[in-house]
């Protein structure tokens, strides 16, 4: 008698949360990706502020500077000092969604080991039923053998 192979009835299920477990990799990948994006413009707002700073102090300091040219270089000062504050802000919310796309894996790979468990417990369980139904043929068939070996004495 052969046995009937071994099926986990929450195989689909499984393979769902396996799917969404890999989608969040993916969100996570990308949401990273947008980071490091958000991270360089940071940079690249932290630098040209310090250049207007130092526009800001080489026209103070010329001595031949018009009254424009000193709002000028103060609105542009102004202005890139907003610009680095825009570009920090948006680096925080990236990185509050980077930490939320980190906690979504995490809860996708918890569901999916969790049915992974759950599966090799059922697998482990049918292996010991396997095992139980053929020892229990072995042991009929021992018993058939002792048997007719009596009634042949």
């Amino acid at each position: 008698m052969e046995p009937r192979p071994f099926t986990f009835r929450l195989e689909r299920v499984r393979a769902v949360r396996e799917r969404l477990e890999d989608q969040a990799k993916e969100h996570l990948a990308a949401s990273l990706t947008h980071r490091l994006t958000g991270e360089a413009l940071l940079h690249a707002a932290t630098d040209e502020l310090d250049s207007a700073r130092e526009t800001r102090v080489e026209t103070l300091t010329s001595g031949v500077a018009s009254g424009n040219d000193i709002l000028a270089a103060q609105a542009y000062l102004e202005r890139t000092q907003r610009m680095r504050e825009a570009r920090a802000l948006e680096l925080d919310r990236r990185d509050t969604e980077v930490a939320a796309r980190r906690a979504a894996l995490t809860a996708a790979a918890r569901e999916r080991q969790v049915l992974e468990r759950l599966k090799e417990r059922r697998r482990d369980d049918y292996r010991r039923e396997v095992k139980r139904q053929e020892g229990a043929a072995l042991d009929e068939l021992a018993l058939g053998v002792h048997r007719r070996g009596e009634q042949m004495s």
